[in-house]
């Protein structure tokens, strides 16, 4: 009996397969290879490795800190390219969104691969639109899809709440213009004084000091 009981205990703390445990709570949340908060150069660096796609992008003329960045890409888990649109604030991803339709059966690897390394969550259903999201460390992954003529159109976000964050605070509060309040009551009251016949003398006495 003793040695029944010492079996199941060692049977208790012998790790499952490393297949089947989610990703350490330390790793970065990751799609197609680029994790959240990449810098730019390591995006551009990925999908030229990938196919020799290049990554097109655009400053901001309102912030100078802020790019827009597209390219198409392709990725061994879709047989079609996507089209990646990104964000980035100084030089670092903010939000990366990559897209396209996907066979039912690409979409399926691609849902239960994230599932395998990020763990289980529950699918939401909103009108047509099905939606899955994984959040760590103030990164989200955010997995949306719904049915289009035979595939499914397919988005998967990757958002770094940690840069967005500190690029708001960065922006500051813009100043408010001052309201002319009291002026507009001052001109209203202005008419109701009744004008004196010689404009001289009301001048005269305005200049004049208080005694």
């Amino acid at each position: 009996m003793i040695r029944t009981a010492l079996r199941l205990f060692l049977l208790v703390l012998v790790p499952a397969p490393l297949a089947a445990q989610a990703a350490p709570a330390t790793d970065p949340l990751m799609v197609f290879g680029i994790r959240a908060g990449a810098p730019v150069r390591v995006v551009a660096e990925t999908i030229a490795d990938r196919d020799g796609g290049n990554l097109r992008c655009d400053r901001s003329k309102v912030d100078t800190r802020v790019e827009e960045c597209r390219a198409t890409v392709s990725v061994p888990e879709a047989a079609e390219p996507l089209e990646l649109w990104m964000s980035a604030v100084d030089s670092v991803t903010s939000v990366l969104t990559i897209a396209g339709n996907l066979a039912p059966d690409e979409l399926d690897q691609l849902r239960s691969s994230l599932e395998r390394r990020y763990g289980r969550v529950n699918a939401k259903a909103q009108n047509s639109q099905w939606m899955m999201q994984w959040v760590r460390k103030g990164t989200m992954i955010r997995l949306t899809w719904r049915a289009q003529q035979g595939a499914k159109a397919t988005s998967v976000a990757l958002i770094d709440g940690n840069v967005l964050d500190a690029w708001t605070a960065r922006r500051g509060t813009p100043q408010k213009a001052p309201a002319p309040a009291k002026k507009a009551a001052t001109a209203k009251k202005a008419p109701a004084i009744k004008p004196a016949a010689d404009t001289s003398v009301v001048q005269g006495i305005e200049a004049s000091p208080a005694r």
